[in-house]
């Protein structure tokens, strides 16, 4: 079932107003660059003695310097910087997902999929939609890792939305999924369904953005504790698109024939399952000659729907005995109830249920959910008398406990920070040795690396102004400035010792050089600025662009006069002064 509208009438961005704005950057930083070499660098930037001489002017200027370091960091603890794996783009499709109660019918299960689909036809910025109904659509590398090419069955219905060019819509995708979720969340809550709109993730997929997976020895109590779960994701605020890998108990029916009273009738097993073949699936009786089409028309004999809709139908149906009498089915057989085998998921092993979520409001980042949800199920009352145990960054190694594992997008944003940061202190000791090498001291290079964290001063307030996620492009930022943040710290030790070669005094050639390589260190921040400026509005590197900018500006402010310094106070240490 497709639905096709005419392109809907949004405004159209000029292309045109990038470059734009990227040249219009590049005059200002020339200019500012031509305007501060005019006046005269050496005195306008030239710092005063008192700082440099002066343990009174000294300690507080680096005690001022840290405690910034530490506001900074600090933003993050107090969530006004987000952390995130990846922040949402800005696609031009999103799927919805229904799931109706096991017991619906494919028309119940269309109904309310084309009562979606007239809502969907409102929102001005989709352009088509398909519906599938019984069947999966076809899947993307989304829908491989989530599974959804498996869904079949009349209960289950995608929709696929397909929305206008990004340039011709001011609405990011992300933005829209959130404007219809409320909508959609509302049909399927009349029709005690559940929905998910599952958008095009922007880097590597996973089964969905929360996951808590339930470990135990009892499968039935890993089901009863999942149900407490699924609740508190209900339950919690930001919290949407709730579910869990869980069947629904279903009966079966089993007709046991009695041998005894179908052996004084003269009638066989045999002949009472060909009568419930032919009752419930048919049975093809001849073929139909037509003389237009190419191929014969099967002639199938079943009975009609209303008169195998239930077992007391069925057993009304009457098979000829070898008397020749009609003997109801009733009489032949007696009926067994009992529970079809659900399905029993498995990781490493271990039987597992999966609790799935996804996140939206003002924090859309898993991290936040999770440090809200994690005492909340820590307090489940467990009869076996124990607290469940969460884990985070690994499976339990036993499921003779019930536990918990924390999975989804935060496990991805766990291992890419834990990696990334493993990666930058292997390097931060490698630009040691080396640093080392070069000046023949154990302490300089210290010096000169003390200029790194500084960049966080401008990383993570930038991000918080902005109101972007610190992501690990941010990351990938923050580690690919610090190469910029040493090289500048190089020339300021490098100058002070050329000028100590000369004869120049310490504290003046420390002076000098804060002063005189400002300039180079300064047309290197410009040129970074200018160079990332044009990813800024990107939503997947804007973190990475926000990194080098506002992280580069700030390393720049703060090492050019905090590095002289430490300097300073290490030669004097180092003569004992």
């Amino acid at each position: 079932n497709r639905f096709t509208k005419k392109s809907p009438n949004l405004p159209k961005i000029n292309k045109a107003t990038v470059p734009k704005a990227i040249i219009f950057k590049i005059v200002l930083f020339a200019l500012s660059v031509i305007m501060i070499a005019g006046v005269g660098i050496y005195f306008i930037f030239y710092p005063s003695p008192p700082l440099i001489e002066s343990p009174f002017w000294r300690w507080p200027f680096l005690l001022g310097v840290v405690v910034l370091l530490i506001a900074a960091c600090s933003l993050i603890a107090v969530g006004w910087v987000r952390v995130k794996m990846l922040p949402f783009d800005n696609k031009s499709e999103f799927q919805v997902i229904i799931d109706m109660p096991e017991s619906a019918t494919l028309e119940e299960t269309s109904s309310v999929a084309l009562e979606m689909g007239d809502y969907l036809k409102t929102v001005n910025e989709v352009v088509d939609y398909e519906i599938y109904v019984g069947t999966a659509a076809p899947f993307n590398f989304n829908g491989l890792v989530r599974h959804y090419y498996l869904r079949e069955g009349p209960n289950v219905a995608d929709i696929q939305v397909n929305l206008a060019n990004k340039h011709r819509r001011k609405a990011q995708s992300h933005d829209i999924a959130k404007r219809v979720r409320p909508a959609l969340k509302g049909i399927a809550d009349r029709h005690k369904a559940r929905v998910k709109v599952a958008e095009v993730p922007p880097g590597p997929p996973v089964l969905s953005t929360l996951v808590a997976e339930i470990y135990g020895p009892d499968y039935e109590r890993q089901r009863q504790i999942a149900q407490d779960v699924l609740t508190i994701f209900e339950q919690t605020p930001g919290v949407v698109d709730t579910d869990w890998y869980m069947e629904e108990r279903q009966s079966k029916v089993n007709l046991v024939v009695d041998k005894e009273k179908a052996a004084l009738h003269g009638i066989s097993a045999a002949q009472i399952d060909q009568a419930l073949q032919v009752a419930l699936k048919g049975m093809q009786v001849g073929l139909v000659h037509r003389p237009l089409e190419k191929e014969d028309m099967p002639i199938v004999l079943r009975l009609p729907l209303a008169d195998r809709a239930g077992i007391n139908r069925l057993e009304a149906i009457k098979i000829p005995s070898a008397e020749g009498s009609l003997v109801p089915l009733s009489n032949l057989i007696h009926i067994q109830e009992s529970d079809l085998d659900r399905s029993i998921y498995h990781k490493n092993l271990m039987p597992v249920v999966y609790v799935t979520g996804d996140v939206a409001g003002a924090k859309e980042s898993p991290v936040y959910a999770i440090l809200e949800m994690r005492k909340k199920i820590a307090a489940i009352s467990l009869p076996e008398g124990y607290e469940i145990s969460q884990h985070t960054a690994r499976i339990p190694e036993s499921d003779k406990r019930f536990a918990m594992k924390w999975d989804g997008e935060w496990h991805i944003t766990y291992e890419v920070f834990r990696d990334l940061g493993i990666a930058f202190g292997v390097v931060l000791v490698l630009i040691f040795v080396l640093v080392v090498g070069w000046f023949q001291s154990l302490s300089t290079p210290l010096v000169i690396m003390a200029a790194i964290p500084f960049s966080l001063v401008g990383i993570l307030p930038a991000h918080g102004l902005m109101g972007a996620f610190f992501t690990a492009t941010s990351m990938i930022g923050f580690i690919a400035g610090a190469g910029i943040v040493m090289r500048n710290s190089i020339i300021l030790v490098d100058f002070i010792e050329l000028r100590l070669k000369e004869g120049m005094p310490l504290d003046k050639a420390v002076i000098d050089a804060g002063a005189v390589r400002f300039r180079p260190m300064m047309l290197t921040a410009a040129a970074v600025v200018v160079a990332a400026s044009v990813i800024l509005f990107d939503p997947i590197f804007q973190g990475l662009a926000i990194s080098l900018m506002a992280g580069e500006v700030a390393s720049l402010l703060l090492s050019r006069a905090t590095v002289p310094i430490l300097y300073y106070m290490d030669k004097r240490w180092e003569s004992g002064g």
